[in-house]
């Protein structure tokens, strides 16, 4: 189920370099909400910018009844983002999208890139209670864009983080290191999302080794329902048939999706 509707912001602080976690207030629709999807949000309460924000669900707490966000200012929406306080009230439409079809009492492996570990999260917790072992591969170019660490070693088995510049955990490409130090005997499943360079070596290493898995697109989305035709893609397939990315994704597998 999909709403739109205002919601009470509860917090909105910084995790890391210009990075952002703003929890909300939405017991309407925690229920219907899945790993993977995401909220089409306006970001602030002018209407300026005037098209909404796609952000994948960062966290979601059914009993509490809340969702976090995570986001990375990268431009004047995201900016104005940050200038709201636990008095204002978030427009939102959602929850959208194709979710990841969960796995269990399997040993799962998650690779994130930056600020594309967001959907992986609250995949990780849902996991975490289908008896999956979690491994969890983070990569930023450095220690001040690991966020939350705490919060993701409490999620994962494991938690390997990697950073371009060595300030923390393996010096160099997320890639490099799933390439050279997982073993692929020991996974049973990936899930990624990142930058789409990095998702193609993730599924070529899953392609190779027979290990099956899906991926999260990040795309600009103007009207996040499938209207607009703005986030066309296209698949895998002989027919080269185009499917849209806020509709029948943002997830999926790996043999399903060009990159």
């Amino acid at each position: 189920m999909s709403l739109v509707e205002k919601y009470l912001v509860l917090e909105n602080k910084p995790v890391g370099e210009d990075l952002f976690v703003l929890k909300f207030l939405a017991s309407n629709i925690v229920a219907s909400c899945e790993p993977g999807q995401f909220v089409h949000i306006i970001p602030s309460n002018t209407r300026d910018p005037l098209l909404r924000r796609p952000i994948s669900l960062y966290d979601v707490d059914k009993k509490a009844g809340t969702i976090s966000l995570l986001y990375k200012v990268v431009g004047k929406g995201t900016k104005l983002m940050t200038s709201l306080t636990n008095d204002d009230y978030l427009d939102v439409l959602g929850p959208l999208g194709r979710s990841f079809s969960l796995v269990s009492n399997k040993n799962v492996l998650l690779v994130g890139g930056g600020v594309g570990v967001a959907p992986l999260v609250y995949l990780a917790r849902r996991l975490i209670k289908m008896n999956c072992t979690v491994t969890l591969l983070h990569g930023t170019e450095n220690s001040q864009q690991l966020l939350e660490e705490a919060k993701l070693r409490e999620i994962a088995f494991k938690y390997l983080p990697a950073t371009m510049d060595g300030s923390i955990g393996y010096q160099g490409y997320i890639t490099d290191y799933l390439l050279r130090e997982i073993k692929s005997s020991e996974i049973d499943h990936i899930y990624t999302c990142g930058p789409e360079v990095m998702m193609s070596v993730v599924a070529d290493y899953a392609e190779k080794n027979n290990i099956s898995g899906q991926l999260s697109l990040e795309e600009y989305m103007a009207c996040g329902v499938g209207a607009c035709l703005g986030c066309a893609r296209k698949l895998r397939s002989a027919d080269e048939a185009y499917v849209k990315i806020c509709q029948d994704g943002p997830v999926f597998d790996f043999n399903e999706i060009e990159i």
